[in-house]
């Protein structure tokens, strides 16, 4: 793969800065969503990790919607024309939790915007710096990694196998996406990419065979399986994303506690390829 530098270098160092208060009712209906019926959040409460993406959230007039549903590109972000685009990845420390209840802010910044040639096609990858700050303490640092692809050969559903026994001393979780897991997670994070919801849409235009698990939620439901049981805060995350998972058959969560004080994390698809890789650092 050829890396070039893109045509979009005058969007480095752009920065945004977004305030938001940590309200109670996001907290409570992700909590539904995701059947956690254990916790009890109020305000006060320290709001769990990477639940800070149901904040700072992007509120694009209906008319600046793109056909796909993204909003129209430019602004912060540079306006780069490939039409696919892709939470790819991210890498964050938590510095000390957010409480609920309270303003915060975020202050982005573009760190780098690259573009490579490879078989498939052109690619372009844009990462962005955030740093979350509550009551003048930095809370959160965060890199996200966002890729840009041109549309691809339509992808085949995937073959379900038998999943092999997890590693010895794992924590396990099978999930079952349905339409009404992936609507409520879009309208969670305000998000009208309409391959997560509109299933003509999903395989007619973009080729894919059902609609597409969002990959923050494959992250957030990894990084659930450590809150509820490694028993110890987490100081950092990082996940990639290597293949999409579609709500046509369950997939499976697998962390499994290290002895350096790690969680390694994989998201299995049903074909028992890993469709999301991760790690957990606990404090």
């Amino acid at each position: 793969m050829t890396e070039h530098n893109a045509p979009f270098a005058e969007w480095i160092g752009n920065t945004d800065t977004v305030e938001d208060h940590i309200s109670l009712a996001p907290v409570q209906a992700l909590a539904a969503t995701l059947d956690d019926t254990s916790t009890h959040f109020a305000d006060g409460a320290p709001l769990p990790p990477v639940w800070h993406w149901f904040y700072f959230l992007p509120k694009a007039p209906q008319s600046k919607l793109g056909p796909d549903g993204h909003p129209e590109r430019g602004g912060f972000m540079p306006p780069i024309e490939l039409p696919r685009r892709m939470f790819a990845g991210a890498r964050m420390q938590f510095h000390q939790p957010l409480v609920i209840g309270k303003p915060a802010r975020r202050d982005a910044e573009i760190l780098k915007v690259s573009q490579k040639v490879g078989s498939t096609g052109t690619l372009a990858f844009v990462t962005v710096g955030y740093k979350i700050h509550q009551d003048g303490a930095l809370c959160i640092e965060e890199q996200q990694d966002i890729v840009y692809r041109e549309p691809g050969a339509p992808v085949p559903a995937p073959e379900v196998v038998e999943l092999p026994p997890p590693p010895a001393g794992s924590w396990t979780r099978t999930v079952t996406p349905d339409p009404r897991l992936l609507f409520r997670f879009s309208a969670l994070t305000f998000n009208a990419h309409r391959i997560h919801y509109d299933r003509p849409y999903a395989m007619s235009e973009e080729g894919y065979p059902g609609l597409i698990v969002h990959g923050p939620l494959t992250a957030i439901l990894l990084m659930e399986l450590v809150r509820h049981n490694a028993g110890r805060p987490a100081k950092g995350f990082s996940f990639r994303g290597q293949a999409p998972i579609f709500d046509l058959a369950p997939f499976r969560l697998v962390a499994t506690p290290t002895d350096d004080g790690k969680v390694e994390l994989e998201a299995q698809g049903p074909n028992g390829k890993t469709a999301m890789s991760a790690s957990a650092e606990l404090g």
